[in-house]
């Protein structure tokens, strides 16, 4: 029944992955950043990617893996596979210096401090930033297209709003990249097209993945793999879309926004159900 989803679950990863696009856009066309926004949108997809894990990819895991082992084995599998996602992610996050973390969110206002000095090495610490940049967000996207593409190959209705919730997560990745590479290039069209690409990292890293699980894939293992995912998902909401949502100083406006995001997700799952 799996493989009727591939090619859903592919393009639901692309266009997450993608959407790093869409912030390379907003920075060449917005006069300012818009902090509110921002702040709003990355708790409410904090909220729809924890809510989608404790609620239902990780139940989804408990479910199959006790199906499959028993219910003491297959509860002590669904928590190790878990925290093995935490740790993966956070072991990746660990490995990516700071300044090039594409988590560290990077205004438009805030390149002016960037600019100040000799104009040669300010050229060439942009484009490293942004090069970096690019490299550190192609690393954190290969787990991030994985959950994205496992969770629709099991469910694509639960897929599609992963898929949003990952995109929304892309866009200040996308800013992250492109303007350091702009004002480094001087060409909007060549920030642009190197921001957007970054983004095929995620489709590269469900289907590498996918290939090379694809000869194991029975029950067990995508009992294993939803826990992962979900321990995946967790540590990104709480590691750096919430830190980065409080970073503009909106506390509330970041837990309304993440409150909003778990009741859209509750609702759309009721709707399923």
């Amino acid at each position: 029944m799996f493989e009727n989803n591939v090619l859903i679950a592919f393009l639901l990863t692309l266009f997450a992955g993608l959407s790093t696009g869409i912030g390379s856009a907003l920075a060449f066309f917005a006069k300012r950043t818009n902090t509110k926004l921002l702040t709003v949108s990355l708790g409410f997809s904090a909220g729809v990617m924890i809510y989608v894990s404790f609620v239902e990819i990780l139940s989804k895991s408990r479910s199959i893996l006790i199906e499959e082992m028993g219910n003491q084995i297959g509860s002590f599998y669904s928590a190790t596979a878990f925290f093995v996602g935490i740790i993966v992610i956070m072991l990746i996050d660990r490995l990516v210096p700071s300044m090039e973390n594409p988590h560290e969110i990077r205004t438009l206002e805030s390149i002016s401090e960037i600019e100040k000095g000799d104009f040669h090495l300010k050229t060439e610490r942009l484009k490293k930033m942004g090069i970096m940049s690019a490299i550190a967000i192609a690393i954190h996207n290969f787990p991030e297209g994985l959950a994205t593409f496992i969770a629709a190959l099991q469910d694509p209705a639960l897929g599609i709003s992963i898929s949003v919730a990952i995109a929304i997560h892309n866009i200040p990745e996308g800013i992250a990249v492109s303007i350091p590479l702009f004002y480094a290039l001087g060409s909007r069209k060549k920030a642009f097209i190197l921001s957007f690409l970054s983004g095929l990292a995620e489709p590269l890293g469900a289907l590498i993945g996918f290939l090379l699980l694809m000869p194991f894939l029975n029950n067990i293992v995508f009992g294993l793999l939803f826990a992962f995912v979900a321990g995946i998902m967790v540590f990104i909401s709480l590691d750096e879309l919430l830190p980065a949502a409080e970073e503009f100083g909106e506390h509330h406006l970041a837990i309304y926004g993440l409150i909003s995001g778990m009741a859209l997700m509750a609702v759309s799952l009721l709707l399923f159900l």
